[in-house]
């Protein structure tokens, strides 16, 4: 059987239709699309300003030359591409939205705190950083008020994720077409006028300014992997696993690379400005290339925060919340969308320094909540999820809660290097940088595998026993 034949649709999608219900299992009949359609999906929302500045910060904040900082940016995002595509080839196989994954490592109470940590870093931390530099662009293209640009992005955001998947999967598709054209001119522009040799601050290469960058790239790339089933859990069970890895992983990695090597070549241009860094990088294009690229600007972090409120709302929802109306994720987006408007505007005076933050930030919880989902399903291979994670709200896994706490706080405690926060190694040695993100990975899939072990997960207490058909390390399937 031809792949063009397991991926046929079942049934049409449905772009114009109100997406109904929640985090329930998508049943076969409603399952359709195709795995390389996980490409532009992952493309349109990184065709944006924001992953731009991840390129200015490397160059512009943490002092490195260009190629240093693409060494960096390469580097962070391949990391997060990679496990992008691993996790987004278990969304067929369940139906189910990642956060929902999640509660297999976690148990159900206890996926509480990484489906609340996503709630907010998606569905009010993502989108205040998207909307504010959309709203910039589109304040530089029109002259308006940037907070009237703001109310613009923000409505037109909330509206397709409250139509639900198949009207951001359209959306991001034609999207990633225009933007893709015009950011490819811009792109070249840009290095047209940029100085790749210089240095910013004169001196040799810097190892803290390396792993700050690549902890920045990671954390951009990485940020979309707690929703990385979110988008796959449509498809038909029988796609082949590693073409849906190979897309989605493609589709984050090649528009991450290109549009951050964009930002750092941009901040080698001289009188490039980090305080109005979308100003700054249109400022050498010509005028007709300066509009497109701001339009571009704009509907890029409209593409973004599609997928930022969906995925909010799925989270809020894999959280334990039991709402009953039948539109329950459309009224969840749309509360996200009041809420971080209000957040987006109170963003708008330092978004720059925000930014560097929150980015950071993103990766110090992701990287261990990585490492135990990832271990986790290494030692269920070949085990039926389903059931666990949607029909069993007494399931319990002690080790998933405790690993990812421990690894968390430890990590960040011994090596964070924040403006609110240096941790005792980067105190110590500066020029260590950042590496959380690398400790709290590793860290958090050592411990779960030992806990695992220990605290066997189950459906009595905490640590009760579980039958054979929920632990199931012994089958012979893949990590996918």
């Amino acid at each position: 059987m031809s792949e063009s034949t397991l991926t046929k649709p079942a049934v049409p999608a449905a772009p114009t239709r109100i997406e109904p219900g929640g985090i329930e299992a998508i049943p076969a009949e409603r399952r359709h699309g195709s795995p390389w359609q996980l490409f532009s999906t992952w493309t349109a929302p990184n065709l944006e300003f924001a992953t731009i500045f991840v390129g200015v910060i490397a160059v512009a904040f943490f002092g490195l030359g260009f190629w240093q900082a693409i060494a960096a940016l390469v580097l962070g995002s391949a990391a997060g591409a990679l496990t992008q595509g691993i996790l987004s080839t278990w969304g067929p196989r369940e139906g189910l939205a990642q956060m929902v994954l999640s509660r297999t490592a976690f148990g159900y109470r206890g996926n509480i705190l990484p489906a609340t940590i996503n709630t907010v870093m998606a569905g009010l931390g993502w989108f205040t950083v998207n909307s504010v530099s959309g709203a910039f662009a589109l304040s530089t293209l029109t002259g308006m008020p940037t907070v009237l640009a703001l109310l613009i992005v923000v409505v037109v955001e909330v509206a397709v994720a409250f139509i639900g998947h198949d009207l951001v999967q359209l959306f991001e598709r034609y999207a990633s077409f225009v933007l893709g054209a015009i950011f490819i001119v811009a792109t070249v522009t840009i290095f047209l006028h940029a100085d790749l040799g210089v240095v910013t601050d004169g001196s040799a290469f810097s190892f803290g300014g390396f792993t700050l960058a690549a902890g920045a790239a990671f954390g951009y790339a990485a940020g979309w992997n707690p929703y990385a089933a979110d988008y796959s859990r449509y498809l038909p069970a029988t796609v082949r696993r590693a073409t849906v890895g190979w897309a989605a992983g493609l589709g984050n990695l090649v528009s991450c690379v290109v549009l951050m090597a964009a930002g750092a070549a941009a901040a080698t241009i001289a009188g490039f400005d980090p305080g109005d860094p979308t100003g700054s990088f249109t400022l050498s294009m010509p005028p007709i290339i300066r509009d497109l690229t701001l339009v571009a600007i704009a509907v890029g972090a409209i593409a973004a925060n599609a997928l930022n409120i969906y995925s909010g709302a799925m989270s809020f929802l894999a959280a334990g919340v039991r709402i009953p109306f039948a539109l329950r994720r459309a009224l969840i987006a749309l509360g996200f969308g009041v809420v971080g408007f209000f957040l987006a505007w109170s963003a708008i005076p330092d978004a720059g320094h925000t930014y560097e933050n929150f980015l950071l930030v993103i990766a110090y919880w992701i990287a261990p909540w990585l490492g135990v989902v990832l271990v986790d399903r290494l030692l269920r291979r070949g085990t039926e999820i389903a059931s666990i994670v949607t029909d069993q709200a007494k399931y319990r896994n002690a080790a998933g809660p405790i690993a990812f706490v421990v690894s968390l706080v430890v990590s960040i405690w011994l090596f964070s290097n924040q403006t609110f926060y240096v941790g005792v190694v980067p105190t110590l040695a500066p020029e260590v940088g950042d590496l959380t993100a690398i400790v709290g990975f590793v860290l958090g899939a050592g411990l779960y595998a030992l806990l695992f072990r220990m605290l066997r997960p189950g459906l009595g207490g905490p640590l009760g026993a579980a039958p054979a058909t929920v632990i199931g390390v012994d089958a012979a399937d893949d990590v996918a």
